[in-house]
């Protein structure tokens, strides 16, 4: 059974094996994630209005 003590001493030996990314590396990729947010947003709130005109043509509403 492992004791606290060696428990964090393996948690601080695989934190050190981390590589981190850049600010950079992390600025671009928050960007690119926020871009493809917003253009999925208007994907599906296009798609949105096209099925409720569809839904109320059929209707008749």
């Amino acid at each position: 059974m492992t004791t606290p003590a060696q428990f964090v001493r393996q948690v601080k030996q695989e934190v050190s094996k981390i590589t981190w990314p850049s600010r950079g590396d992390a600025l671009r990729g928050t960007v690119v994630v926020i871009g493809a947010s917003i253009i999925l947003a208007a994907f599906l709130v296009c798609v949105d209005f096209v099925f409720a005109a569809a839904v109320g043509a059929v209707v008749g509403g």
